[in-house]
């Protein structure tokens, strides 16, 4: 009977855990349904003329200088994108 409860318990402890982490993974899949279409717009965006625009006028002191500007750095949008590109790929397994 004592190995009984413990297996009992010991499952209960992972359905609880698959439970949660099953809760956690939905709500994360639905933020990332949500943000398709930004990364969308900022895969067309990098590298596009208008990008190319408005980082030189940002080089050339022509922006606002509170203007938050993350999406000019050269790095800041391919290392989204990467990013977004690997988790594509790990979600496949």
């Amino acid at each position: 009977m004592d190995e009984q409860l413990q297996r009992i318990r010991k499952m209960e402890r992972h359905l609880v855990r698959a439970s949660a982490a099953l809760k956690r993974l939905s709500a994360a899949i639905d933020k990332y349904e949500e943000a398709k279409e930004d990364f969308a717009a900022l895969s067309n965006y990098y590298g596009s003329n208008d990008w190319k625009q408005d980082f030189a006028d940002d080089e050339a002191g022509r922006l606002p200088k509170n203007l938050k500007r993350g999406v000019l750095s050269e790095d800041g949008i391919w290392n989204l994108l990467e990013a977004y590109r690997e988790l594509k790929e790990r979600m496949k397994d």
